[in-house]
């Protein structure tokens, strides 16, 4: 039987930034197994008719200088563009600063009286849920935000990303990404514009997202990934991975792979029903000629929008062609019919003047599943308890789906980096 000291899961970022950590304190003793047939996971990079895509917008957003040094070192040569993002919602045909709720004196009149007397009601009842019912990520939108803020924006827009009732969510299931602003802030940002986010700066490759990836596989051994191997079976107790191609015996075991599928390899008994999703259709659309400038994402709340967002690969390296990606969120039973949805689309982009007469030339079309993870109360604390057990077994599951969590790809690396130093 083959053997190895860490067996990694995943050839995406976390899975080869735990492998690079390993090989730069000189364990050597590593494997790196993935399923497909390429490494990079989401983080994949499409090239077509000379357009440059993801598999969705992979933006890289570092508060580590270190990290982000780390990776240029190993992508000399690589034009990586420095860029402070301009995002904007699509509001009533109006292009709206984001975030929502700290630009509502850009909304007509009506829809900013009503937001702004819902906020300030909402503030002085000292953040109390506004009505019987309403718990999780849905209550506490209308508690600090009031009715109006949370139903023309906030609500419509996170149910079409999570496809699911924002009611069962964890009231802090964006954790730090989620743009919040009290009346002070949003009062203040009608005078003096200030719509810095956690993501206000990004940096990208002109070779794509994998570029990024790239540069963590070059401090892996190359003969360390195995493509086209997949884990059907964990034994715990025995400490062996059952793959698509035998079996690996390890002293570590290190998963990328989404939390519930881990559990249903390793049999671990779960309940099913804790773990939620949804999954995500991401059209790439190459056209002719330019479209919109100086905008990177756009937002769309209205529902009648079968996509969510919408972001603008050409306006990164003011490429003379419009590049998009299109995003479309659906629930995690839902059947997923690109072939349907693409005239939809097109149709949609058009409605909402991103497109006029516009050629498509090139696409590309992916489901990621999953996509975004459900944080529920339920989840955060059956995800506690359950890696203490296999981290007391010497199974560790990292990175978004190992997490269960919302998280950036420069957090995935920090996390792997953090869980080897606790290595003997």
């Amino acid at each position: 039987m083959e053997k190895v000291r860490t067996l990694v899961i995943g050839a995406g970022i976390t899975g080869l930034a735990t492998a690079a950590a390993l090989a730069e304190r000189g364990d050597d003793d590593y494997l790196v197994l993935e399923a497909d047939s390429a490494i990079g996971g989401y983080c994949k990079t499409v090239k077509k008719a000379g357009f440059v895509w993801d598999y969705s917008g992979h933006f890289f957003h570092f508060k580590h200088p270190d990290i982000e040094a780390w990776l240029r070192a190993r992508m000399q040569g690589q034009d990586v563009r420095n860029i402070e993002k301009k995002s904007f919602i699509e509001f009533k045909g109006q292009s709206i600063d984001f975030p929502f709720q700290k630009n509502i004196h850009q909304l007509p009149q009506a829809d900013f009286i009503d937001c702004l007397y819902d906020l300030y009601f909402a503030n002085a009842a000292k953040g109390e849920a506004p009505a019987a019912g309403m718990t999780g990520f849905k209550g506490m939108l209308y508690a600090r935000f009031g009715k109006s803020i949370a139903e023309k924006f906030l609500i419509p827009y996170n149910e079409k990303l999570y496809a699911t009732d924002l009611g069962t969510l964890d009231s802090d299931a964006m954790g730090r990404f989620f743009p919040h602003a009290d009346l002070t802030d949003i009062i203040r940002n009608m005078k003096v514009a200030n719509n810095a986010t956690y993501n206000a700066h990004f940096t990208y490759p002109a070779g794509g997202a994998i570029e990024y990836v790239n540069a963590l596989a070059s401090a892996v051994r190359s003969d360390a990934i195995r493509l086209g191997e997949a884990v059907i079976g964990i034994d715990i107790e025995r400490k062996v991975a059952t793959t698509t191609k035998g079996e690996i015996q390890f002293e570590r075991f290190v998963s990328s792979a989404p939390f519930n599928r881990l559990l249903e390899m390793a049999r671990v008994p779960h309940d099913p029903a804790t773990y939620s999703w949804n999954k995500v259709l991401v059209f790439n659309l190459g056209f002719d000629r330019k479209g919109r400038k100086d905008v990177h994402w756009v937002y769309y709340p209205d529902r009648s929008t079968c996509f969510y967002r919408v972001g603008f690969y050409d306006n990164i390296f003011d490429a003379d062609r419009l590049s998009l990606y299109v995003e479309i969120g659906y629930a995690r039973d839902a059947v997923v019919d690109a072939v349907a949805m693409r005239e939809q689309v097109l149709a949609d982009l058009k409605k909402n003047g991103v497109i006029t007469d516009h050629e498509l030339v090139a696409e590309h079309s992916v489901v990621m599943d999953p996509a975004y993870v459900h944080i529920t109360q339920r989840s955060l604390g059956e995800h506690a308890r359950i890696k203490g057990e296999l981290a007391a077994r010497g199974v560790y599951p990292v990175g978004r789906y190992g997490g269960w969590t919302y998280c950036s790809i420069e957090d995935n690396i920090v996390e792997a980096r953090a869980l080897v130093k606790t290595f003997a």
